[in-house]
């Protein structure tokens, strides 16, 4: 008989099983991540006192830092595959082709709009609010709701209930969150759903990290209200341009923008679906977790 020891790997408690089982993880991080988002807005009505644009540059800039210490410290550690979405290796090219792809894809939208009659220049706009909205309307959302709905929600809902469960979920969640917007419509809410879940989910489920989508929700925030004087799912914006929408509302989106337009809709549902495709032509589709404790 060997001298040599044997080590024996002590089972996780109960309790601890139950905190890394998946809906609950999910439960666990989203409540944590709204009580952020309240202590970031807490912080930032500190800065009140403070002329623009430097006030909305500081507070966006402390609530992006605090989400994403927060996300980096205690969210990454939840559940029982810890994972970090949100790795610097990788990040530059994922956020520079996720604000590439939103920006063409947006230019394409207001391209194919301006064709069908619906969409005009009238005339030239002005960068006053360049910078403000830059951090407001494009940096700010798109981290705040990348963190929230691809690295909390669609990751514990995937790990549940498989890739395809998460992508529709997350999907629905994501257009009824815009039904509270100004001038949206259930129409509306169901383009977002189907253009942008399909979009930033695919875009996760392809890279599988947040820079991706967070760079294409920017940049999709950015190009069409300081770019293209479009409303920003109806928050009316003010471009490098002033721009008119006239015609049949299914194509210009009405007051609620491009985002509740068919053409958008038609255009970035293609591009999710291409995402889509890719990640399941590259065996990253994961199943539910029975399926997986079944074949184990």
């Amino acid at each position: 008989m060997s001298g040599s020891e044997v080590k024996v790997t002590a089972e996780p408690s109960l309790a601890l099983r139950f905190v890394d089982f998946p809906l609950v993880a999910l439960v666990v991080a989203t409540l944590v991540f709204i009580f952020v988002i309240g202590i970031g807005d807490l912080l930032g009505r500190q800065f009140d006192g403070v002329a623009d644009p430097l006030r909305v540059c500081l507070q966006a800039t402390i609530a992006i830092l605090l989400y994403v210490a927060v996300y980096k410290l205690i969210l990454v550690r939840l559940g029982e595959q810890p994972r970090d979405d949100l790795q610097l290796p990788g990040s530059g090219r994922g956020l520079f082709l996720g604000l590439l792809i939103g920006f063409a894809l947006i230019a394409a939208s207001v391209g194919a709009a301006a064709l069908l009659g619906v969409y005009r220049v009238t005339g030239r706009g002005d960068t006053s609010r360049l910078v403000i909205e830059l951090f407001q309307t494009a940096l700010l959302p798109g981290v705040r709701e990348e963190l929230l709905f691809r690295g909390i929600l669609f990751r514990w809902i995937e790990t549940f209930g498989g890739s395809w469960a998460a992508l529709a979920v997350t999907s629905i969640l994501f257009g009824l969150l815009h039904i509270f917007n100004p001038d949206a419509t259930w129409f509306s809410s169901f383009c977002i759903a189907v253009e942008a879940g399909i979009l930033l989910g695919g875009a996760y489920m392809l890279t599988r990290n947040l820079w991706l989508p967070i760079g294409l929700h920017a940049a999709w925030n950015f190009t069409e209200g300081e770019v293209f004087d479009v409303p920003v799912s109806g928050y009316d914006e003010h471009g490098l341009v002033q721009a008119h929408f006239s015609g049949p509302v299914i194509l210009s989106g009405g007051p609620f923008g491009l985002a509740a337009s068919l053409i958008t809709l038609i255009l970035a549902t293609a591009v999710g679906l291409v995402f889509v495709a890719m990640a399941v032509r590259q065996g990253k589709i994961q199943p539910p977790m029975w399926r997986v404790q079944r074949g184990a």
